[in-house]
């Protein structure tokens, strides 16, 4: 426990020194976090510390106003890299809403609203808008982003989009979109000792916040780890999402008829709890700089994991969805229009080199392109062989 403290302090000194007022608002979110922990007999699960963290009201890193996306946050997302990555979906966007004969978008966590302007204003271009553009976002300062983005980009298509609060009480018809969503959902860490398989708690000394093993919190988690752990030697650690997974319930509660498409970094369950992967998959991010400590900077740092592909399949086909296609971000760019894109290349020299840039950002292997995934899950489209995953499609993978 305690060298995990000295290695928080060293992580902390490799990182830009928080301003004051990010240091007392950090300092405001502690104090939540102690309470919850008093409350709580000492110690949290590390999915509540990261729920807290993440989305305490008023307080939580999105829930509270610091600018996340882009160059002067602290991370930048593939709409923030080009605008050719939300053509390229508006492009599979189109070919669903045209085989429903209609329908609505839904984007669950629009981010700073770059990706709904660029889809929408690709779409209009396409004659291809969408009944409505939902945009679920319980944060009101993103929100607020997301209106000033869309009305500078596309101020004409301002009055097609709608905010949401929750998912819709009725049946949906349409395209639900999700772009680096499950990665920030929280997650159960475990350890596997020579007795058997612990989970990891968050508990407070004197240093800071630290690791505590304890035992399973949940019959669900005991249950999914009964799956994972047999062949992991003493000592691995790693993740379970199992919130990703009710979400995953919950979408196909309210989806009657048409796609989920979901993009983000991740493996099949085969590789994500490869021997190899013994630290698990964690992964903080603070002004640009990346680093595996989770437990420093509360309310100032993005936290997220990768996603495990094989239970976002298994959760969709629980509660009856189909499982339409699975592949690399690179494969599904190209195979939604990209190429098009490469071979119209502007006459300015400098513009090609920026356009060129971009696309490679998305769709090099040491880049975006194969460790970001795609999958496709939904009802009523057994018919229609999606275009996104003609190229390459993985799903005998999962």
């Amino acid at each position: 426990m305690h060298a995990r403290v000295r290695y928080a302090t060293a992580a902390l000194n490799s990182l830009p020194t928080p301003e004051a007022d990010a240091i007392t608002h950090s300092e405001r979110l502690v104090a939540r976090l102690q309470q919850e922990m008093r409350d709580s007999g000492g110690a949290i699960t590390f999915a509540r510390f990261m729920e807290l963290v993440l989305y305490a009201p008023g307080l939580g890193y999105y829930s509270a106003g610091s600018r996340k996306f882009g160059v002067e946050g602290d991370f930048v997302t593939a709409p923030e890299i080009s605008a050719l990555f939300s053509c390229c979906v508006a492009s599979q966007v189109q070919q669903v809403l045209g085989a429903l004969e209609g329908g609505a978008v839904l984007e669950v966590g629009a981010g700073s609203g770059v990706m709904a302007a660029d889809m929408l204003a690709e779409l209009e271009r396409l004659e291809s808008l969408p009944e409505h553009y939902f945009i679920l976002e319980l944060s009101a300062e993103l929100r607020e982003r997301q209106r000033v983005t869309l009305q500078d980009k596309v101020p004409q298509l301002v009055g097609r989009v709608q905010w949401l609060d929750g998912l819709p009480q009725t049946p949906f018809h349409g395209v639900v979109l999700a772009n680096e969503l499950l990665d920030a959902l929280p997650v159960h860490r475990f350890h596997v000792g020579r007795g058997g398989v612990d989970e990891l708690y968050v508990t407070c000394s004197k240093e800071g916040f630290c690791w505590e093993r304890g035992r399973i919190s949940s019959k669900p988690l005991a249950e999914r780890l009964g799956g994972i752990v047999a062949q992991l030697p003493v000592g691995y650690q790693s993740e379970v999402g199992l919130a990703a997974e009710r979400w995953l319930r919950s979408i196909g509660t309210i989806l009657e008829r048409g796609l989920v498409l979901l993009i983000d970094y991740g493996f099949p369950a085969h590789e994500y709890y490869h021997p190899q992967r013994g630290s698990g998959t964690l992964m903080c991010h603070y002004r640009h700089r990346a680093h595996p400590d989770p437990l420093i900077l509360p309310g100032l740092q993005d936290i997220t994991a990768h996603v495990n592909f094989t239970a976002v399949a298994e959760s969709a086909v629980d509660v009856g969805m189909d499982v339409y296609g699975y592949t690399t971000q690179a494969y599904f760019l190209f195979a939604n229009g990209l190429d098009r894109a490469m071979q119209d290349l502007p006459d300015d020299s400098l513009a090609q080199l920026e356009l060129s840039r971009q696309i490679k950002t998305l769709t090099l292997p040491e880049e975006m392109g194969e460790l970001f995934k795609v999958i496709g899950i939904g009802k009523g489209l057994a018919g229609v062989p999606l275009n996104g995953f003609k190229l390459h499609d993985l799903r005998g993978k999962l």
